[in-house]
């Protein structure tokens, strides 16, 4: 099963394990050549896929929405954050893509082939239509990575669309590879996102966002994710360039946790900077503390954080591979076994 956020060391969120959390804990799996790893807990989906689709088809849609804060048995847990949060759903098709990349043989493909089409049937459905601009959108009523905005004001956060028409595509390239044709929606859904939002130059959390960096700079820096953690399809780099630089500029670190600063120094990297992707993961703030023990801190009451590890894990994977990303006038990296597979 997927952790929960302390791991076996401690009882941390009433022992479920967050699904949006899942990524951090285990994608860096694969990039590090230890890809059994993050198979053993992908039957685990397989199992719970009955559930997700009973709780896609209470809400009116095909396919499987995958909950938030779960047990064993993947029943979503009373919350005003988890019905609603949206990054967890395209997390199992990105888990099955790294396995594929790691195992390019058929049996990878059809193994994961069914938790692939039931999340692409919820993904393409959710997106609705506007009719008076022609494109695709998610939400209202939603909340992103960032969760500190009013769901029934939110739609079209900027990582969200990234990872949904990146997510659509990649399920579309498991069907024609079994020999299938992908249903026509998904494409149309993928190719007529909304465009990201952006005001002032920089992108926003959200396209209804009021505040782009004085009220909402706290929590993650989630519009940063659609770049560097993910490929960026339809992303600028010159107004990622300066979301990145504000963001490190005018950010409440003391506001945000663990995996925002391997999250920061990825998109640094894609955008070809290094010091500022190095300057991220080693910036000098309360949520950026591992303990002698290796425990990356988050407060008094919360001593081990595990995505920030896992986070750190991946980041310094892709940094060293990918993007060769380590400022060359005070670094030296010599690496073995790393792989870029994102």
């Amino acid at each position: 099963m997927p952790p929960q956020e302390t791991g076996l060391t401690c009882n941390s969120w009433y022992g479920k394990f967050h699904l949006e959390m899942h990524w951090w804990h285990a994608a860096h799996f694969p990039l590090w050549g230890r890809t059994p790893l993050l198979e053993k807990s992908l039957p685990w989906y397989t199992k719970i896929l009955p559930a997700a689709k009973e709780i896609a088809a209470r809400q009116g849609y095909p396919g499987a929405r995958w909950p938030k804060m779960v047990g064993p048995e993947g029943l979503d847990s009373p919350s005003n954050i988890g019905p609603l949060l949206l990054w967890q759903q395209p997390h199992p098709i990105l888990y099955a893509e790294l396995c594929r990349q790691a195992h390019p043989n058929r049996e990878t493909l059809r193994l994961y082939r069914d938790i692939v089409f039931e999340t692409a049937e919820f993904m393409a459905a959710f997106a609705w239509l506007d009719p008076r601009t022609g494109r695709y959108n998610l939400g209202p009523p939603a909340i992103p990575a960032q969760e500190n905005h009013p769901p029934r004001e939110t739609w079209n956060p900027t990582y969200e669309l990234v990872y949904w028409a990146h997510a659509l595509k990649l399920a579309q390239q498991w069907l024609t590879a079994l020999g299938e044709k992908p249903p026509a929606l998904w494409e149309k859904v993928r190719a007529n996102m909304a465009p990201l939002p952006v005001e002032d130059g920089v992108y926003l959390a959200h396209e209804n966002c009021p505040q782009t960096f004085t009220e909402r700079n706290r929590d993650h820096p989630s519009m940063l994710m659609a770049l560097g953690w993910l490929p960026g399809e339809g992303v600028d780099r010159e107004t990622m360039r300066r979301t990145l630089k504000k963001v490190m500029a005018e950010w409440k670190w003391p506001d945000t946790w663990g995996w925002d600063y391997p999250m920061v120094a990825m998109t640094a990297a894609a955008l070809g900077e290094p010091q500022i992707a190095v300057d991220a993961l080693m910036k000098e703030t309360p949520k950026n503390v591992y303990l002698p023990n290796g425990h990356n801190y988050q407060r008094p009451n919360l001593h081990l954080y595990l995505p920030g590890n896992g986070g750190l894990l991946a980041a310094v994977a892709l940094m060293a591979t990918k993007w060769d990303a380590f400022p060359k006038d005070t670094w030296t990296v010599r690496h073995e076994g790393l792989k870029a597979l994102l």
